[in-house]
């Protein structure tokens, strides 16, 4: 409810008005030290321009919030990616069913071809620089800055031949945690 009531930057004092209760009330149903009734629930709800199921939900418990400043994510090794191929991690989720993983991938122009990459999940590309050749299972697409691939990384991928570079490109896996 806070969080609602912070993004809608509405004050404390103004939803208490709107919603017809005190300060002190609002201020500890916020902070669960109250249980307000449902009429109250709705009243709050009003003040918020919410349905007052968005007051129900626990979502704000589970969120996650990754802010990575320009040049600042972790550079990784990857399993089964080659040593001259730079990953740059630019985020992470660590709760929910939602594994979610950005990177930043850099390339240099003699890089090694990967073809072999597969792993569950959704993987979705976008390339900033160079042109490749990118195989998807017996299909090879050439693809530079600008083009986007997105596709189901259990079957067999990765980078055939680098045609120019530097090669650099946006790489984004999405898969549901065991």
């Amino acid at each position: 409810m806070k969080t609602l009531r912070m993004a809608s930057d509405t004050p404390a004092s103004r939803l208490a008005k709107l919603a017809g209760i005190s300060a002190s009330l609002l201020s500890r149903v916020e902070r669960g030290l109250v249980s307000p009734s449902v009429e109250t629930l709705d009243r709050i709800a009003e003040g918020l321009r919410v349905p007052v199921s968005r007051l129900l939900s626990d979502g704000g418990r589970r969120m996650d919030f990754c802010h990575v400043p320009a040049g600042r994510g972790i550079t990784v090794d990857r399993v089964g990616a080659d040593s001259d191929h730079r990953y740059e991690l630019l985020g992470h989720l660590l709760s929910g069913n939602l594994f979610a993983e950005p990177y930043l991938v850099t390339l240099p122009p003699d890089a090694e071809p990967c073809v072999t990459l597969q792993h569950p999940g959704v993987k979705f590309l976008y390339f900033l620089s160079g042109r490749i050749a990118y195989r998807y299972g017996s299909k090879t697409v050439s693809v530079g800055a600008g083009d986007s691939m997105l596709f189901d990384a259990t079957s067999p991928h990765g980078i055939e031949a680098v045609d120019s570079g530097p090669v650099s490109y946006l790489s984004v896996l999405l898969a549901l945690r065991d």
